[in-house]
């Protein structure tokens, strides 16, 4: 089962990020899936580097497939610049690479100054930004140039001059189903986060559909999933790591409008214990995290990429390496 690394941009600084995924992969984890932030979610986090960079060091220190998880095209970044970047750590990790693509959030986009759009909106610029992006690879892939006139991008007549031989897949995040549908027409495979299975089989069973709608072979198309979880020796320190280190999730509203850290803090002093245990698997015991891990892979997913909150990475890669990636099968 391809199981990875969740490296947290946000919650890591540059050098120990790099040395948490060396460890990661020497423990039997297989990929790494790098957070893209302009900022954290909370002050107390204290870091928010730049994806493409850390990515490119990353990746000359492992072996196994990497890609943000998940970059936003459109805001900060226009598409084209998405893709250069993307196609420049393709070509220098061939065959190892993909690319994660969300609709994005205030926290990190707004800080351009641009109108911020309303939910629908977005998702439709992030298709229309996938669009151009593989438009964009498939015509430096054939030595020719491209160009886009949409409804929210525009791009003149241009090409990849740093192309790899194969173009990096692009993979979709998405929460909702009808986005799922739209996924499996239009991208090379799913992400998503955390859920309940009720809520994630249905994305499952819509990107399918999507898939199948488009002529393609949903079971060739990979379906990855970012899962939190808080471990640690004890149930108490768990507890408390997923208190103060991700209080975010506990948090019962849409975050993505939310624009400062300042003000995510303010919304977390209500999150309670309940609340946390609710929005992830918090236990000392490393065996029903292997239960929870297999239960996603029986749902479907093919690739899990995991977060754990606390600050001791070393010894959470050390013991799932040893206690819980080697009893998961696909």
């Amino acid at each position: 089962m391809h199981i990875g690394y969740a490296a947290m941009l946000e919650q890591v600084e540059p050098t120990a990020v790099i040395e948490n995924c060396v460890l990661a992969e020497a423990h039997g984890f297989r990929g790494i899936m790098a957070t893209d932030h302009f900022q954290p979610w909370l002050p107390r986090h204290r870091n928010a580097a730049h994806v493409w960079t850390m990515l490119g060091a990353i990746g000359a220190h492992t072996t196994g497939d990497l890609g943000p998880g998940v970059t936003t095209p459109g805001y900060r970044t226009h598409p084209a610049v998405v893709a250069q970047a993307a196609a420049t750590l393709a070509t220098l990790y061939p065959g190892r690479t993909w690319l994660g693509v969300g609709s994005g959030e205030a926290l990190n986009e707004h800080i351009v100054g641009d109108y911020w759009p309303e939910p629908a909106e977005r998702i439709d610029r992030m298709f229309e930004a996938v669009d151009l992006i593989r438009k964009l690879f498939t015509a430096s892939l054939a030595g020719r140039d491209s160009r886009h006139r949409g409804e929210h991008f525009r791009m003149e007549s241009t090409r990849l001059w740093t192309m790899p031989p194969t173009a990096p897949p692009v993979y979709v995040a998405t929460a909702g189903p009808a986005t799922a549908r739209r996924a499996g027409r239009n991208a090379d495979g799913l992400i998503t986060t955390s859920a309940e299975a009720e809520r994630l089989a249905p994305l499952l069973a819509r990107f399918t559909e999507g898939a199948r709608e488009a002529g393609h072979d949903p079971e060739t198309l990979p379906k990855v999933l970012q899962l939190r979880l808080s471990w640690a020796p004890t149930e108490e320190q768990a507890l408390a790591n997923a208190l103060t280190e991700w209080p975010i999730a506990g948090l019962r509203m849409r975050r993505g409008d939310v624009r400062s850290p300042y003000d995510f803090e303010q919304l977390v002093r209500g999150v309670t214990a309940d609340d946390m245990r609710a929005s992830m698997l918090i236990s000392a015991d490393p065996d029903v995290h292997r239960a929870q891990i297999q239960s996603y892979v029986d749902l479907g997913f093919t690739r899990i990429y995991l977060h754990n909150v606390g600050p001791d990475q070393r010894e959470f890669v050390e013991v799932f390496g040893r206690d819980v990636l080697p009893k998961v099968h696909a």
